[in-house]
Formats: C-alpha cells, sequence, structure tokens
C-alpha cells in the first residue's frame, strides 16, 4: 500500500508544477500591473522602477518563475499586496471554511445520490425511476450559480428561512450549521445528479449477474442483497465518478462563495484576482491545485480497498 501510494505522490509532483507554472503565465497576462497598484496614480517613474526591482518583476519570466519555485519550497509564499500580511496566514483563515462548505456538501449528496439510484435501478421502469432520472438532469443542467440565486432569493430573501450572507460561526455551533445549509445545498446539487445516474447504471448492471440471482434463489433478503451484493461491486464506477466530481466541487465553490459572501478559498481567489494581488492568487491557485490531487489520490487508495487487484496493475 506505502509503495503504491508513493508512486502516485511522484506522478502528482509534475501536475502540480504544470499547474503552478500555467497559473504563474496566466497571471502574467492579466490586463494590469501590480507595481501601479502598490506605487497610487500619483508616483514616478523612478519610484514606479524601485518598486519593480524590489519585486524582481524587472527580470525574465523563467527567473521570476524560478525564484517563486524556491521560495515555495522553503515554504515562503510571499505576502499579499493588500493587506501585507503573509500569503500563508491568509490561506489558513480561508480554508477551513472551504473544508466546511465542502464536506457538508458531500454529506448529503453523496448519500443522497447512492440512494435515489439504488431506488431507481430496483423500481426499473415505473414512476420512482423516470423521477429520479427527471430530477438527475435537472440537477446536471442547472448551474450552480442559477440554483443558489434561487435559494437566495426564495428561501433567504422572501421566505426568509435561513441566513444567506456570510459565514455565521463554525460548523460545530448552531448558528454556522444553519448558515451552511443554502450553500451546501447549492454546492451539493452539481454532485447529485450524476451519481444517481451512474448508481443507477451500475446497480441494473449487477442486479442481473448470475451471483445476485444465486443469492436471491437462496432466499437472501432483498434489502441484503442490495447492500452486500450490489453495492459493494457497483462501486468502483461510482467512486470514480464521485472523485472526480468531488474534485470539480472546487470550482463550484469558488461560484458559491461568491455567490453567498462564504469567506473561503474560492472567494479569496476571485478577490485577489480581481485587486490584482498575485502573490495571494498564485498562493490560493497551488491550493486549490493541491486539494484537486489529494482527492484523486484518496479515491486511488479507495479502489485499492474495493478492489485489491488494481495495485497489482
Amino acid at each position: 500500500m506505502a509503495t503504491y501510494v508513493l508512486q502516485r505522490l511522484l506522478i502528482s509532483i509534475p501536475v502540480l508544477l504544470g499547474v503552478l507554472l500555467i497559473g504563474f503565465l496566466l497571471l502574467q497576462v492579466v490586463p494590469s500591473d501590480p507595481v501601479e497598484l502598490l506605487a497610487g496614480p500619483e508616483a514616478t517613474q523612478e519610484v514606479r522602477d524601485s518598486i519593480r526591482k524590489d519585486l524582481g518583476l524587472d527580470r525574465p519570466l523563467y527567473v521570476q518563475f524560478g525564484s517563486y519555485l524556491v521560495r515555495v519550497l522553503q515554504g515562503d509564499l510571499g505576502r499579499s499586496l493588500i493587506s501585507n500580511r503573509s500569503v500563508a496566514e491568509e490561506l489558513w483563515l480561508a480554508i477551513p471554511p472551504t473544508v466546511e462548505l465542502t464536506f457538508m456538501a458531500m454529506l448529503w449528496a453523496i448519500p443522497g445520490g447512492l440512494a435515489l439510484g439504488t431506488w431507481a435501478a430496483i423500481r426499473r421502469g415505473q414512476w420512482v425511476d423516470r423521477l429520479v432520472m427527471a430530477l438527475s438532469v435537472t440537477g446536471i443542467s442547472v448551474p450552480v450559480f442559477f440554483l443558489g440565486l434561487m435559494l437566495i432569493r426564495y428561501v433567504g430573501f422572501e421566505w426568509q428561512a435561513l441566513p444567506f450572507v456570510g459565514r455565521p460561526g463554525p460548523l460545530y455551533t448552531w448558528e454556522g450549521l444553519v448558515g451552511i445549509i443554502l450553500p451546501a445545498i447549492t454546492l451539493g446539487g452539481v454532485l447529485v445528479g450524476p451519481i444517481a445516474r451512474m448508481t443507477r447504471t451500475t446497480t441494473l448492471e449487477v442486479l442481473r449477474a448470475d451471483y445476485v440471482r444465486t443469492a436471491r434463489a437462496k432466499g437472501v433478503r432483498e434489502g441484503r442483497v442490495v447492500l452486500a451484493h450490489v453495492l459493494r461491486t457497483a462501486l468502483i464506477p461510482i467512486v470514480t465518478l464521485i472523485g472526480l466530481q468531488a474534485a470539480f466541487l472546487l470550482g463550484g465553490a469558488v461560484v458559491t462563495e461568491t455567490l453567498f459572501a462564504w469567506p473561503g478559498l474560492g472567494q479569496l481567489a476571485v478577490g485577489a484576482i480581481l485587486s490584482r494581488d498575485f502573490p495571494l492568487a498564485q498562493g490560493a491557485i497551488m491550493i486549490l491545485a493541491l486539494a484537486f490531487i489529494l482527492i484523486n489520490l484518496s479515491v486511488d487508495v479507495l479502489y485499492t480497498r474495493l478492489d485489491p487487484r488494481v495495485r497489482r496493475r
């Protein structure tokens, strides 16, 4: 197991370097200059040149990127141009809200998608099946921002049933638990539809297997057949989808956090890019890439638990 995990980590290093390079280059083509932000409109050319030299922006791009990589390896992500605080400190404050939001979205979306897909497969061709598939297609088709705006307008604004602005508190408090409901529903809505469709498809295939018919012939209860025999076999493609969709939740979190003014990593990244705070934006991109890699690594490890043959491939 340790060797398998180490191999996956080694494969992830070039991916992370590529993400850092692409993020660095994209920030270079943004039509803005951080020197103008720091110097102000009234600064002289000498002051601008001095700031540019202090930031290292007068050097070639490959030298700037190399210096950035060296600082990252040393644990120095730089300082924010806006708040003048270290980027690591800014990220440390933004990561917990994003983790809370992603966790709560997955907490209801994954079991909900599994239950709906299994129910639809068992009731294939009936009204339940058609209803679940209609809801799944709707969930896949509706953009994150549309669902969020509808929840804000009706549940939050008109009905005033739940708060919809900001993070009232940590998840372990009542205020924090209530305040995360609408953002978690919005973000999880991206996940529940694909999981339900994949669960239905894979469950239908397994239900036709010989060993399932044998278990039923032996008098095993239907609930035990589904839980102990069908779902375990059907979980590998479902886990693949969950891993991919969970990683893409980070992209949905950017939109969700912006809609609900949730002080997480997504909103931090958007604010840093809009305010031309390049060190903070680069740090946020790196953390998002690391989260993506770790989620996929977790999926690979889970494969080996569900099917030990994966380790021998």
